[in-house]
């Protein structure tokens, strides 16, 4: 907190008035952070109409972010432990499922996706993508394409993907029982 207050140049009291402890100003931090890159994800989906178009977005966007903020998200792991935080963390979460959910359901409904269950894949898109997300911070050098990892993703909800045949960018990709 001493850090903090020296450079924000104010006094440690003067800090505390704002922030009773360094849970709190970690929290707070954690909150306004999260509730920031959600509003601006809103509001640069909203002007996409293409659901793979707001699926690969709303990816870039959180790798960006990642990117970005990585020391950040790594300097709250170890200080705080996976635990700090958790209720503002599953909030974030949610929310951006419900994101997902809501563009998979738009994607459906156009015909862009095929017919699917919409909060499993948005599921598998999120946690994706978390990992993806961990990879950037603790092994950056190891770091796959996030773009490949929008259409990898892409390939089992898109309509002309979905069987995973001539069409698609990865035919040698099966699912189990599909013949080659």
């Amino acid at each position: 907190m001493r850090m903090i207050a020296k450079g924000a140049d104010i006094s440690l009291g003067g800090l505390y008035l704002y922030f009773r402890s360094k849970e709190d100003l970690y929290s707070t931090l954690i909150v306004r952070s999260l509730e920031n890159l959600l509003k601006e994800t809103k509001e640069t989906l909203h002007d996409i109409a293409d659901p793979a178009e707001a699926i690969r977005t709303f990816l870039s966007m959180r790798v960006q972010y990642a990117r970005k903020h990585g020391e950040l998200l790594l300097v709250l792991g170890k200080e705080q432990g996976f635990g700090f935080g958790i209720k503002e963390r599953k909030r974030f979460f949610a929310e951006q499922r419900r994101i997902i959910e809501e563009i998979v359901r738009q994607g459906i409904v156009s015909g862009t996706f095929r017919e699917c269950a919409v909060e499993e894949v948005a599921k598998i898109i999120v946690c994706t993508l978390r990992g993806f997300i961990l990879s950037i911070i603790v092994e950056p050098d190891a770091m796959f394409s996030p773009e490949e990892c929008g259409t990898l993703l892409l390939e089992g909800l898109l309509r002309d993907g979905s069987s995973f045949g001539a069409t698609s960018r990865y035919p040698e990709v099966r699912l189990r029982g599909e013949q080659s």
